[in-house]
């Protein structure tokens, strides 16, 4: 386990509450930082992000709004970094599955069909399928190793493999067909998928418009008619319309969002 190897105090840090939880999404990202490093620099940010909010505008709640959102930044990056990982990985995965395939009806083991994607293919998935190689390797059994698998890369087509993996070691059958169909499956899937990108790509577009056109707009203000923003920024009517415009441009955002992320 990663918390014998750091010293006492980080390791303190670390078994605090949810810290379990954020270190699982930094593994499942491809990074290797410490979860309470990534909190307290989410802190960090949040009190300069503050104070510098509040040396521009003399608002009471622009600091706080400042501050929320540069503490999401950390976040925020691990999130994106996470997602662009496993959507690499799941674009990996049906080329790895019909290199299983091969190396089984040529006769390899399954473990050595595991070990051959890790000696063939690029990251993340090199990397994934060489933990799982080793797992068995060091004296797991295959449940184990696919189930470590799994919650590394907790995808709906790893899910499937693993899950027609530990069916056929349990009820025997053909491992090779069986990959080959998942491969076929998750080609179709992603077909659907890019399909269903394509045709939302207008309404993603609509919620960037929605966020950059007033910050836009702000900015083309200052330096075209500069006269126009003080009774905006200090009149106290003007802080309510400016607080009730974020509120109505984040629901609008994320009403947006939600109605766009469709699971394929």
């Amino acid at each position: 386990m990663y918390l014998r190897k750091l010293k006492p105090w980080d390791r303190q840090l670390e078994i605090l509450t949810r810290m379990e939880a954020l270190a699982a999404l930094i593994e499942q990202s491809g990074h290797k930082y410490l979860s309470y490093r990534v909190v307290a620099l989410s802190v960090v940010l949040g009190v300069v992000a503050a104070f510098i909010v509040w040396s521009i505008v003399r608002l009471w709640y622009a600091p706080i709004i400042g501050a929320i959102i540069a503490c999401y930044l950390p976040f925020m990056k691990i999130s994106s970094d996470r997602r662009k990982r496993m959507a690499t990985f799941e674009e990996q995965l049906p080329d790895a599955i019909e290199t299983m395939t091969r190396a089984l009806r040529a006769g390899h083991p399954f473990p050595a069909a595991l070990k051959m994607i890790g000696d063939e293919f690029d990251d993340p998935i090199a990397g994934e399928f060489e933990l799982t190689f080793g797992d068995i390797n060091y004296g797991n059994d295959v449940r184990r190793a696919m189930l470590g698998l799994l919650s590394r890369i907790p995808t709906v087509t790893v899910m499937a493999l693993v899950t027609a993996v530990l069916v056929q070691k349990e009820s025997g059958g053909n491992l090779a067909e069986i990959l080959e169909r998942i491969s076929g499956v998750i080609r179709g899937r992603f077909k659907l998928y890019r399909k269903i990108k394509t045709l939302s790509a207008e309404g993603r577009m609509s919620a960037w418009v929605l966020a950059m056109v007033p910050l836009g707009l702000f900015v083309l203000l200052t330096i075209t008619t500069p006269d126009y923003l003080p009774v905006l920024v200090n009149d106290e009517r003007g802080h309510k319309m400016l607080f009730g415009s974020m509120i109505s441009a984040s629901i609008g955002i994320f009403w947006i969002r939600k109605i766009l992320r469709i699971e394929v």
